[in-house]
């Protein structure tokens, strides 16, 4: 298979016959990535779980996976949660073409809020098999939001207003939001540049100085 179009009629079956099998809790999603990462769901079921429809973006997760950070983006029965706070398990696996070139993505979010209730009225009686990961995974319904949710986290990790970071700082939140995959959204860097408040040569600089400054770590760690 060299695109999703290929196998569109099918997947989208499949999509179809996923969320009737486990029912309404279940959302079920394809993204072809060949394209534009802004519209890049072409099929989605019981979408009213993450409130996003055929031509929304695809969230941050897979923003990663295209930037190279994974070697493999594959990531099975891990829990997220929504914008309203609905607690998902989610599991989210990609498609490649002959080439090895990732071509789309399969992800099944069941919606577990009212189980995890239950699970916790009943907490006295039962053991826990084990903890599942947990991993920040962000839904919207347009790249701006997704934007504003990569830059949030990053903020957290400094946990400095920009008004009061020094340049380390703001280089380190650069490094944070490439390493995110901030930069493949169109205008990513032109918003991160008006959040601190910097020109786009301060910005390119600092990604440039990040970059020599990880080779040189790994060099003197060699």
């Amino acid at each position: 298979m060299e695109s999703i179009q290929d196998e569109f009629v099918f997947l989208t079956d499949l999509v179809t016959g996923l969320a009737a099998q486990f029912g309404e809790n279940c959302e079920v999603v394809l993204h072809d990535l060949t394209g534009s990462y802004e519209s890049s769901i072409v099929a989605i079921a019981n979408g009213h779980i993450t409130g996003r429809k055929v031509g929304d973006p695809g969230t941050n997760l897979g923003l990663e996976l295209l930037r190279g950070n994974h070697v493999n983006g594959n990531k099975f029965n891990y829990l997220t949660q929504t914008k309203d706070g609905r607690i998902l398990r989610s599991s989210s696996m990609y498609m490649k073409n002959k080439g090895g070139k990732i071509i789309g993505s399969l992800c099944i979010n069941m919606d577990i809020t009212d189980l995890m209730v239950a699970e916790k009225t009943l907490k006295n009686l039962i053991n826990p098999a084990g903890e599942q990961s947990e991993v920040r995974e962000s839904f919207v319904t347009s790249v701006s939001d997704l934007l504003d949710a990569l830059i949030q986290e990053a903020q957290e990790v400094i946990d400095k207003p920009v008004a009061v970071m020094t340049k380390e700082d703001k280089m380190r939140m650069i490094q944070l939001l490439d390493a995110k995959g901030a930069f493949l959204i169109k205008k990513g860097g032109e918003k991160i540049c008006t959040y601190l408040n910097i020109s786009k040569y301060t910005l390119y600089s600092h990604l440039e100085e990040g970059k020599s400054n990880a080779k040189e770590s790994e060099s003197a760690s060699l």
